[in-house]
């Protein structure tokens, strides 16, 4: 009995966060205690896990949280420290000099710009660095945030230079002999390495087919949610120019996944679509011969467009020539891909400096929860307080204005504290919920499980939208591939299609999931003052996952 009503109750914290976040409106500060509650008792009561697994999953999503909030108060420092030193005056005037129409510059901020921090150091950094300085040059805070989680989709299966594949979906198939053998008998190598080109080209494929129309669908929805008529042809118009700036990332990035492999494909199409694209949009090719679409003036605005972070544009104290205003992420780019270089040795010169080490964990931590050392010196947020101090050196800025970005920037952060400390703990718990004594795998696992028990030979068309599922309550791609890729190459050789179109599927699906993950949401809203207003962010993005997961799914049916 238990086993067969296992698969509803793994999905009720899921269903208890949708209705109270989207369906209800509720803050995700109320909502995610409710739901974090939801799954602990049921990790206790029906999937027995034991109190002390219960709390150290717990403690792992607080020592999760507490990385998260670093990122946010890094990003909230950046923008507060260019907006003192004047250099987000310098950066607005630049993309103005670019185009004056702001569905141009939402492609470019978002989608090309976006995709390369993505492919630098996913994990949400894109949404941290591009929502902010929506803001700085004058969008309103929710079209930001909005703007800043519907392009999370395309570039994040290769983010972090390849983790979701590298890491996700290598450690979720590795140590199974079927996946091996299955490796041998199609002449690819002998281990689980062998197969992730083979996924990596795959996963473009689907992206490329599925994601080369995000740009004119920003730009839709900015106009049609954002514009002064609330009118979506108005983003329609731009289809030459989006399509076209879709292309130029989405072509060089596939051929470079199917070359190269899972590294680079973001990092090199996001950059190589910049240098692509900005010419195009300083000569007004491609764009409609019409005056550039602006938002309303802000006095016209409603407060729901609003957020509470009144970011500060200073005039520069000294002049500062556009290389200098931007030399700050141009930073933030290249220590990022610095550090994420294995070849290069400086990432993990970096991971030897840890919270807790190993023997720590071992001696007072040990459970079923794999809690792993904090590396303190990789964190994006760290990366951003370094930044900070050599902007302060680059722009001469005073100690006070320095002082002043800083604490503004502690203030914010607290705001999102309370929903992370509670999301993500509930994450964890319910990852780690397959050590109890009632013999039930983990809580994600059996929700798959029951859902490809009832669809069969149809799985394909389902598969994306179980591993936006994993994304939207792991909060991570990577996490989700881990969780569920050896399900996926298993439920395809059950139904006797190809494994790996599957498991490509589970990929692509994950990186959907990323438009609708909580915390994501949750911390793309902190930096811009919209903490409270997640729900109407996911009721927006939401359409955005399902129309991904299922094209993909779709065309995943009709390959398999």
């Amino acid at each position: 009995m238990l086993e067969t009503a296992a698969p509803l109750l793994a999905f009720s914290p899921i269903l208890v966060v949708a209705v109270l976040l989207v369906g209800l409106r509720m803050p995700a500060s109320r909502a995610m205690p409710a739901a974090y509650l939801a799954v602990a008792s049921l990790a206790l009561f029906v999937w027995q896990v034991g109190l002390w697994d219960v709390s150290m999953a717990t403690f792992k999503g607080l020592l999760i949280t507490a990385q998260l909030l670093c990122i946010i108060f890094g990003a909230l420092f950046l923008l507060n420290t260019l907006g003192e030193s004047g250099g987000l005056t310098v950066i607005r005037s630049g993309f103005t000099n670019i185009s004056a129409d702001r569905r141009v510059q939402v492609i470019l901020i978002t989608w090309l710009f976006g995709t390369f921090i993505e492919g630098s150091a996913g994990f949400g950094t894109p949404a941290a660095v591009c929502v902010p300085l929506l803001v700085a040059i004058g969008f309103p805070a929710k079209s930001a945030v909005i703007s800043g989680m519907l392009i999370q989709c395309t570039p994040v299966s290769f983010g972090a230079i390849g983790t979701p594949l590298l890491v996700g979906v290598h450690d979720g198939l590795s140590g199974n002999e079927a996946v091996v053998s299955y490796a041998q008998s199609i002449g690819a190598g002998d281990d689980v390495a062998s197969l992730l080109p083979l996924i990596s080209a795959r996963v473009a494929m689907l992206h490329t087919l599925v994601g080369t129309v995000i740009p004119l669908v920003l730009v839709c929805v900015l106009t049609g949610l954002f514009g002064a008529r609330r009118n979506w042809k108005d983003g329609l118009r731009l289809w030459k120019f989006a399509l076209f700036a879709a292309l130029a990332m989405t072509i060089p990035y596939c051929i470079i996944a199917s070359f190269l492999g899972p590294e680079f494909p973001s990092l090199l199409g996001g950059l190589i679509g910049m240098l692509i694209v900005i010419p195009v949009a300083k000569r007004g090719w491609l764009l409609p011969d019409e005056p550039a679409w602006e938002f309303p003036q802000r006095k016209q605005w409603p407060d729901a467009w609003k957020g509470s972070v009144d970011v500060k544009v200073q005039q520069p104290e000294r002049p500062l020539s556009p290389l200098v205003a931007w030399m700050p992420y141009v930073l933030v780019a290249g220590i990022l891909l610095l550090t994420r270089l294995e070849s290069l040795g400086v990432g993990q010169w970096l991971a030897g400096w840890t919270l807790l080490n190993e023997a720590l964990i071992e001696q007072y931590f040990s459970s079923a929860v794999t809690i792993k050392p904090v590396k303190i010196l990789l964190n994006p947020g760290v990366l951003f307080v370094v930044v900070c101090s050599l902007t302060a050196v680059l722009h001469r800025m005073s100690f006070a204005s320095f002082k002043s970005a800083a604490w503004a920037s502690g203030k914010m952060t607290l705001s999102a504290s309370l929903a992370l400390l509670f999301t993500v703990p509930m994450v964890q718990v319910f990852i780690n919920s397959g050590s109890g004594a009632a013999n039930l795998a983990s809580m994600p696992a059996e929700l798959a499980a029951g859902v490809s028990s009832s669809v069969g030979s149809a799985w394909p068309l389902l598969s994306p939208v179980v591993g936006g599922l994993g994304a939207f309550v792991a909060g991570s791609n990577t996490i989700s591939n881990m969780m569920f890729s050896l399900f996926q190459f298993q439920v395809g050789q059950d139904i006797g299609v190809d494994p790996i179109w599957v498991v490509a599927l589970q990929a692509v699906g994950g990186a959907a999931g990323n438009t609708i993950c909580v915390h994501n949401v949750v911390a793309a809203c902190a930096v811009v003052g919209l903490v409270g207003r997640e729900g109407e962010i996911i009721r927006v993005t939401a359409l955005l996952f399902f129309y991904y997961a299922l094209c993909a799914g779709v065309i995943g049916l009709l390959v398999t």
